[in-house]
């Protein structure tokens, strides 16, 4: 391989490097891919007259195919792993509905190797520092299989929606394997009416929502007649993996860079002393209201009671126009009628279980992406929180909308998803038995009572291998006494409700879901909003398009 280089630096052979006119000079070794999406640095001896060899800094630019330099997880990136204890499962998944004959196992196998070098952290497994002082770093897996990863099954007869939730809820109720690539995908025939499923699970580690809406775009076509994927070149070959004195002696280097760190942003706040005030300001501010939400804890529910590992999965299907419909009238977000529907449907739940809800305001957090527009499509988590106020107690759809509507517009003035950001990066500067502590605590207090979590996704329609995808519904992870979540995803004009809970604490979810779907009828009808968007209702099974 070589490379191009700044300085005097001219090029990377093997673990030497060779300049123009002088000798060999030895180079500390580096086992990762260097990438043009990344930067290396390595130092260059240079010796003043009189002097000993002073360090000079080159950063290389290598032309290379893009593979990820494996990187260590963020702080957030970890929470994760620390939160997956007993019966939490920390991974982000979905189920996706297909029109047309399945294609055969091997034909999926080699449409998706054709195109794993464009998510190239799939073929990366978890490596861990010893003794715990320092957080894992994504390495190459020398097995890598991607059999393994892709699974085959069929549904029982008759293969309507009931049974691919069964199955979806058995599949989502197993953890991954730490010790491979974490990600699985099952192709599932026998879904009826010429159909077939495919459902996928990622560990949160390596994704969020709107990064996995990305790797969803890559793994798809936008065109049922695609043009053939371009040949990658040389074949994968996967780097060494580094030892365990090699990771503990870098993850040490690491922490001693630390003041380093501050130093240069102490530097950087001279520079633009007015800007730095603003920003810091602001973060502080955030930082404020997310203490003032965390000392308010959510109130009691059946929702946080203790969860096992297994689950139970539904989903509710509805027209996007009509949330816009319904938003444009009662001047609000999408957002804001999501929450509301939802707050309007565990709000009859509960009074249908004889729970008292007059008062009561449930607290949903509400993860918020901070991921700028460069950033989309890099792997790994780029999120924030904000705490919703869900008015369980409001029966009345309007007054609930205006409550919620007011709330949300006070949260993002108050800078709550800004304050999260900024406790995040301080997270990366504390030492990893501190981090681990501190979310397994997280996950013991009630800080709220649910995940409502809505991410936007392609509003174009995709194809695998031809095959047009109908029903997209997405999955997020349930955390300690955390027994439902609910995950919300667009697709192509659709709105899919993805929910998922503890199979022994919500034997009732199907209740919860068909009072999701009466709450969206009730929005729209009073609102108008069907002669406005032209009705097509919510359903809990997609209405199938023929191929």
């Amino acid at each position: 391989m070589r490379a191009k280089v700044s300085g005097s630096l001219r090029s990377i052979s093997g673990l030497r490097i060779r300049e123009g006119g002088g000798g060999d000079l030895p180079v500390v070794r580096q086992p990762y891919t260097l990438c043009s999406r990344s930067s290396s640095v390595l130092c260059n001896p240079v010796r003043k007259p009189g002097g000993r060899p002073r360090r000079r800094l080159a950063v290389l630019r290598p032309e290379c195919e893009h593979r990820p330099v494996p990187s260590r997880l963020t702080a957030l990136d970890t929470s994760f792993l620390h939160l997956e204890d007993g019966g939490a499962h920390m991974h982000v998944a979905a189920v996706m509905t297909f029109d047309g004959t399945p294609p055969g196992y091997d034909e999926l196998v080699g449409a998706i190797e054709a195109r794993l070098h464009l998510v190239p952290r799939y073929r990366q497994r978890l490596a861990f520092v010893p003794l715990g002082q320092g957080r894992p770093r994504w390495v190459d897996d020398p097995h890598f299989n991607a059999r393994y990863h892709i699974r085959h099954t069929a549904l029982p007869s008759p293969g309507s929606h009931e049974e691919l939730k069964r199955l979806a809820a058995r599949v989502f109720g197993q953890r991954l394997d730490r010790g491979r690539p974490l990600w699985e995908l099952w192709l599932v025939e026998g879904l009826d009416g010429d159909r077939f499923a495919l459902l996928s699970k990622t560990h949160h580690a390596l994704v969020d929502g709107v990064s996995g809406v990305d790797i969803v775009s890559v793994l798809f076509d936008t065109d049922p007649d695609p043009a053939p994927t371009a040949p990658t070149g040389s074949p994968w070959l996967p780097r060494p993996v580094p030892t365990g004195t090699e990771l503990l002696a870098e993850a040490l280097l690491e922490r001693g860079t630390v003041p380093g760190e501050a130093l240069r942003g102490l530097r950087a706040l001279t520079r633009a002393p007015r800007q730095a005030t603003r920003n810091v300001a602001g973060g502080l501010a955030g930082i404020g209201a997310m203490a003032w939400a965390g000392l308010q804890p959510a109130p009691r529910s059946p929702l946080n009671v203790p969860i096992g590992p297994h689950r139970r999965y539904t989903w509710v299907d509805a027209d996007l126009r009509r949330f816009k419909a319904v938003k444009t009238q009662l001047h609000g977000t999408v957002n804001d009628v999501v929450l509301t529907a939802v707050a309007l449907a565990l709000g009859r739940w509960m009074r249908g279980r004889g729970e008292p809800t007059d008062g009561i305001t449930l607290k949903a957090m509400v993860p918020v992406s901070v991921r700028a527009t460069d950033e989309r499509g890099a792997l790994g988590n780029r999120v924030a929180a904000m705490w919703a106020p869900l008015p369980v107690g409001v029966a009345d759809p309007i007054a609930c909308f205006n409550e919620i509507h007011h709330a949300m517009a006070g949260l993002k003035e108050s800078g709550q998803a800004v304050g999260a950001e900024a406790l995040t990066q301080l997270a990366d500067f504390a030492p990893p038995t501190i981090m681990s502590q501190a979310a397994r605590l997280q996950a013991r207090q009630r800080y709220f009572n649910l995940v409502v979590t809505n991410v936007p996704g392609p509003q174009i329609e995709l194809f695998l291998l031809g095959r047009p995808l109908r029903g997209l519904y997405p999955v997020v992870p349930l955390a300690q006494r955390q027994a439902l979540g609910i995950a919300i995803m667009s697709y192509h004009g659709r709105l899919g409700f993805g929910l998922l809970a503890d199979f022994d604490a919500l034997p009732d979810l199907d209740d919860i879901a068909g009072h999701l779907e009466r709450a969206i009828d009730d929005l729209a009808r009073i609102t108008h909003a069907d002669d406005r968007a032209g009705r097509t209702g919510s359903r809990t099974a997609p209405t199938r398009v023929p191929s």
